[in-house]
């Protein structure tokens, strides 16, 4: 009876959903992990709206599942057990933009891609970019602390953060730094939440900072001839230049892509692994200078191929080999693997993770492609067509712990920006140790006592 004579009382009736196809549609995400279960949808429109039914669920009890554009790749929005689903599609509006400032106040629910256009609109930059910008909401991608193609010149979510409004599990509002650039007053609680999956509390508003836009943006395709050359050629032209975007990704993904999408090859040459450099070409010496490293790599044999867009269209073009991956191998099935070491590990973290590849999925075709720049690779593993998707997923969570196993020795992460959900939850110790999962669990019982918040997700 809490459905109405609870929740009747914060939200009117066209802000809760309860028929089936709502239940399904908004109790997943992208994973698709688990079968959704949820008790009810619910729709605020204010941070009081989110308040009164944080303290509704705590007396109630039920637990709190966040929603936002659900794309996330990680299983953190998923409600599986009779929670109530927290969409922030009604919390899409921008409160305020101060161009002095160089801030925008927002709702949870912006789609990024509307503050990246109103960015632009003011002659300004948003920068952190993927390829979900169209549907993903800001109040996700600070809780994913979401990265994408931009994080080798840019940075994380993290960095554009000035100020955070937050919902407590407990049921608390915290105003946190108050869009200030400088505030040495003790511990900074925007840092906790942001990256904490809703599992301390719900973001309800955000300040997003912004920047100038760069300028005269090239996009240059190298096809490199083998692992150890992948690295001497980010060398010499990060020597050189500083580029906006650094994407590294297989023959087979070109492939895939050109197949599927009909784009042209960048070029006739055969390459086994290909680099995609964005850099502002904002002056004849800097067009000299990356065309004079691409000879040098090109002389040493590192370099097989390349191309340089010529125009704002091919450059889109060329972009689209790297953005249309994740499209054109979806109805493949792909098993997913978001892994992150330091950039200087690259060459013997493919090199090592290749042979283990090799060695246990001998039949299946794996794809990698991701953000070099910041060490961030994806490794996708494509189901074949005459295997049962239980079985296949089955098969890939049993070779896992290896492969997180050498994420560990190289001390790197298991989840570089997808978060760790559900999906990688049984395997957050191969990234933190028993004294950080300790901490983390305790501020989670001080956040949310009662453990209402995302239940499931990050730990068990």
């Amino acid at each position: 009876m809490f459905i109405d004579n609870g929740l009747s009382d914060i939200f009117r009736p066209e802000q809760v959903l309860t028929d089936q196809s709502s239940l399904e549609k908004y109790g997943q995400d992208w994973s698709q992990v688990g079968a959704p279960n949820p008790l009810a949808i619910v729709f605020p429109e204010s941070t009081e709206q989110v308040q009164s039914l944080v303290k509704l669920a705590n007396k109630a009890p039920f637990s709190l599942v966040p929603s936002g554009g659900r794309t996330g790749l990680s299983g953190g929005a998923m409600a599986t057990n009779q929670e109530v689903v927290v969409s922030f599609e009604r919390m899409n509006k921008v409160l305020d933009f101060n161009k002095v400032d160089r801030q925008v106040h927002c709702q949870a629910g912006v789609i990024t891609q509307q503050l990246q256009t109103l960015a632009a609109d003011n002659q300004l930059f948003y920068p952190v970019d993927f390829a979900s910008s169209g549907s993903s909401h800001i109040g996700g991608n600070i809780a994913t602390n979401a990265g994408g193609i931009k994080v080798v010149r840019y940075g994380l979510t993290r960095n554009w953060v000035a100020g955070l409004t937050v919902v407590t599990g407990s049921g608390e509002i915290l105003d946190l730094n108050h869009g200030l650039v400088k505030n040495a007053t003790g511990y900074d609680l925007r840092h906790l939440f942001i990256g904490s999956e809703g599992t301390l509390g719900f973001i309800t508003e955000a300040t997003m900072q912004l920047t100038n836009p760069p300028k005269n943006l090239s996009v240059m395709v190298l096809g490199i001839s083998d692992v150890a050359s992948i690295m001497k050629t980010f060398q010499a032209l990060k020597k050189n230049i500083e580029p906006t975007a650094l994407e590294l990704f297989s023959s087979d993904s070109v492939k895939i892509v050109c197949e599927h999408k009909g784009i042209p090859r960048p070029f006739d040459t055969e390459a086994p692994y290909y680099l995609l450099i964005e850099f502002e070409n904002d002056s004849e010496a800097t067009e000299s200078l990356v065309l004079e490293t691409f000879e040098r790599c090109s002389n040493e044999g590192w370099v097989l191929d390349g191309v340089m867009s010529q125009s704002e269209q091919q450059a889109k073009t060329l972009w689209r080999l790297r953005e249309d991956i994740s499209e054109s191998i979806s109805h493949y099935s792909p098993y997913k693997n978001d892994l992150a070491v330091k950039v200087s590990k690259i060459p013997v973290f493919l090199e090592r993770l290749d042979q283990l590849v090799e060695e246990h999925y001998p039949k299946f075709q794996v794809l990698w492609y991701g953000h070099i720049g910041d060490g961030n690779l994806h490794l996708n593993i494509l189901k074949p067509a005459d295997m049962e998707h239980d079985v296949f997923v089955e098969a890939c969570n049993k070779v896992n712990p290896l492969v997180f196993k050498l994420v560990k020795d190289l001390d790197g992460s298991i989840s570089a920006e997808h978060g760790v959900g559900t999906l990688k939850r049984d395997y957050l110790a191969y990234s933190r140790s028993d004294s950080e999962i300790a901490y983390m669990q305790s501020l989670k019982a001080m956040f949310d006592p009662n453990g209402i918040m995302n239940p499931g997700k990050l730990f068990k």
